[in-house]
């Protein structure tokens, strides 16, 4: 059985199922598996099976104490139903830019594919204990909603999302501020996004906190992609965009492909990243940021430093200066020297700020490109991708695509990570005409898209308003105490 251990410490050991119970490391690391480079799937295999069965086949290489059956299980319930499209996520080309679409499934953002799929394993794994989970998320905007959805009412499972008050989306609000179910608490918190993730972090490591849960029996957990439940199924989505290229006809079986990956806290890209350490050919990954360029600038000086201004942008969702996975691809880049990945971890939380040794950071380069977009350019690239296509990009995926088009590899699929729908005003100002209210902006982008709005989106107008209370950060530990008397003891 592979067991996952700490970035800070490989003598902390668990199996997948604690991980994924877990969230993170008591050390405050993240779980990777130091095997995972020892695992190399069989590509011309994958090419023959759906979506789900690749996913069943991917995962078990990677949670290997849950058996074949279980995780069959998971997966079906995950992605029966819950999908737009019969092929979870389609690839699109857009001009000479393959698009892979991730916005299909219930909350219409690529959080979907995993978080669909975590409440399952965490149910599967929380069957073998006598616990309650209680689940703490930060959120720029879609992991939240898309949680929220996941977890709704699931048996002996709370769950907390806090996210940056009027720093997120009018829909994307909506959908938070409206979800039912009587195990999920929502607040707005004044400060931005990672204001909310150091403070989560922070309290899945409060003696005190966790000394109150665990004697009500709680246990503390995460569903952002420092778990690794939310993480792992991320990565089947960049082996079945290569399969559709595939059998497309697009590329040969065995040739290498680029991917351009709009990214804040690192998780989406670093899932491509498992797919290429497990046999995936790439060529090249673009990290495509906004104007809150802290991966760009480690990615072209080695030098992280997330002491600089944080910039409200028309992508909220990478408005982000800790990106939290970046740590484990220091682990593998740095030949999974844990000391030194600690050290660097220290040096942030203490200067905010760190700079890697020339080997681990010449390693990272050979892989990894960068880009950063501003708002006005995100705004023009919209309207050129529709002037030239009749495709409308939301303002992540319009990063990813501009990131694509300029960079000279080719095959390159560029990463759709939500639906132009959950971004009406700022699309429909970028193709030229504002519009103040969000319900006509949806109504008015229906024609741009040439679609129906999904439904999941359109009766938002019509719901009611049931979280509306907004904190400060200092206060998270106290409502989540609260919570655990309204979750588990109602």
């Amino acid at each position: 059985m592979n067991d996952y251990i700490s970035t800070r410490d490989a003598h902390q050991s668990v199996s997948s199922k604690q991980a994924i119970l877990n969230g993170m490391s008591p050390d405050g690391g993240l779980y990777v598996l130091p095997t995972l480079d020892q695992i190399h799937l069989d590509l011309s295999l994958i090419c023959t099976m759906s979506y789900k069965e690749n996913a069943v086949y991917i995962l078990s290489h990677l949670l290997t104490d849950y058996t074949k059956e279980e995780l069959e299980a998971c997966v079906e319930n995950a992605y029966a139903n819950s999908f737009s499209k019969q092929e979870i996520t389609p690839i699109k080309k857009v001009d000479d830019v393959y698009v892979l679409e991730l916005f299909h499934g219930p909350t219409c953002a690529f959080k979907d594919v995993a978080l669909t799929l975590l409440p399952q394993l965490m149910s599967c794994a929380l069957k073998s204990t006598s616990q309650k989970a209680l689940i703490l998320t930060a959120t720029s905007g879609d992991t939240g909603k898309a949680a929220l959805s996941g977890f709704c009412d699931v048996e002996n499972i709370g769950i907390n999302v806090f996210y940056p008050y009027k720093k997120v989306s009018a829909i994307q609000y909506r959908q938070m501020v409206t979800q039912k179910g009587k195990n999920v608490n929502v607040f707005g918190i004044q400060g931005n996004f990672d204001d909310a993730q150091s403070q989560v972090k922070r309290l899945f490591l409060d003696e005190e906190l966790n000394e109150y849960c665990a004697k009500q029996n709680i246990l503390l957990t995460s569903a952002n992609s420092i778990n690794v439940g939310r993480l792992v199924p991320q990565i089947v989505y960049y082996f079945d965009s290569y399969k559709q290229l595939v059998l497309q006809g697009d590329i040969q079986l065995g040739d290498k492909v680029s991917f351009s990956v709009p990214t804040g806290n690192f998780g989406d890209v670093l899932a491509g990243y498992y797919a290429y350490l497990m046999g995936l050919p790439v060529e090249k990954f673009y990290v495509a940021s906004n104007a809150n360029c802290v991966l760009t600038d480690f990615l072209t000086t080695g030098i992280y430093d997330r002491n600089r201004d944080f910039i409200q942008t028309i992508s909220p969702s990478m408005d982000i200066l800790i990106s939290s996975n970046l740590e484990r691809l220091l682990y593998y880049a740095s030949n999974k020297d844990t000391q030194k990945v600690s050290k660097w971890m220290e040096e942030l939380n203490e200067k905010g700020r760190y700079q890697i040794d020339d080997e681990t950071f010449k390693t990272i380069q050979n892989l990894f490109a960068c880009g950063s977009v501003d708002d006005e350019n995100t705004s023009l690239e919209i309207k050129s991708v529709y002037d030239k296509t009749c495709y409308v990009l939301d303002p992540h995926s319009a990063i990813a695509y501009k990131t694509a088009k300029e960079c000279k590899d080719r095959p390159i699929v560029s990463l759709a990570t939500a639906s132009p729908y959950k971004f009406s005003q700022d699309v429909l100002k970028a193709l030229g005409y504002d519009e103040e209210n969000e319900w006509k902006a949806m109504e008015t982008l229906s024609k741009y898209c040439q679609d129906a709005i999904p439904s999941q989106l359109k009766e938002l107008q019509d719901l009611d308003i049931l979280h509306n209370k907004v904190i400060d950060v200092a206060s998270m530990k106290d409502v989540v105490c609260q919570s655990t008397k309204e979750v588990f003891h109602d």
